[in-house]
């Protein structure tokens, strides 16, 4: 009877395990981050890693890079005393943003303004009137999604990728913040809707100082809403 060979296990190149750990890390963030942008991880709550792991069905290590990324992020607090806890933007960093938003969103309307090609104000006239579906259907999800999208689609439209970026980190840190808004005060969906009508209407229409001043009208009545609750 010939020698029984025995087949080696197969072994994937360093190349291979190193994308396998990356693409790993990566998809614990989102879900994470995700998690925690739905509410379904509230602000105040307590997680562990192992919890997670067991959630998200990983090991604990692509969660434990996940967290280091959102506490950088401000998403969640990490202490020895503590654990991890997920945090909730504070009242001052809420005007922080509201003054960065401004001064950047500013400067892309000035810069845009009776300059889009006819797709990309195919893009924003479609975005609108989604919007306005929404609000009549009060669907609060919907309207929050299409609201980022709003405030995204000038900056994609300048080109800069710089100022794209802060805005995305910007909206995603304010996504949980402006749900709840919307979800607690439905009657502000329709609102929303024609100050940012009124705001893509000066940037068709290539008025460049309308549009600021009814972005800057649209930002700090958003402001003062998300503050007043808080106080």
């Amino acid at each position: 009877m010939p020698p029984t060979t025995t087949i080696p296990k197969k072994i994937p190149p360093p190349a291979a395990v190193t994308a396998d750990k990356s693409l790993l890390k990566q998809q614990a963030y989102d879900q994470l981050k995700g998690l925690i942008q739905s509410a379904t991880f509230e602000p105040g709550a307590f997680l562990s890693e192992r919890q997670l792991a067991a959630h998200l069905g990983m090991s604990k290590t692509p969660i434990k890079a996940a967290l280091e990324r959102l506490e950088a992020e401000g998403f969640v607090a990490v202490s020895p005393q503590q654990g991890i806890v997920v945090r909730d933007l504070s009242i001052h960093e809420i005007a922080d943003q509201f003054e960065i938003r401004l001064a950047l969103e500013s400067f892309v309307l000035r810069n845009i303004a009776g300059r889009l090609s006819d797709e990309n104000a195919a893009l924003l006239k479609d975005n609108l009137r989604q919007q306005q579906q929404a609000a009549k259907q009060s669907n609060v999800t919907t309207s929050a999604r299409l609201d980022s999208a709003f405030h995204t689609l000038f900056c994609e439209f300048l080109g800069n990728q710089e100022i794209l970026r802060v805005m995305l980190q910007l909206r995603e840190k304010m996504h949980r913040v402006v749900t709840r808004v919307f979800q607690q005060n439905s009657d502000r969906l329709a609102p929303s809707y024609r100050e940012h009508k009124a705001i893509a209407d000066a940037v068709l229409a290539g008025d460049a100082d309308q549009a600021t001043v009814a972005l800057e009208e649209h930002l700090n009545y958003g402001k003062q809403l998300l503050l007043s609750r808080r106080r």
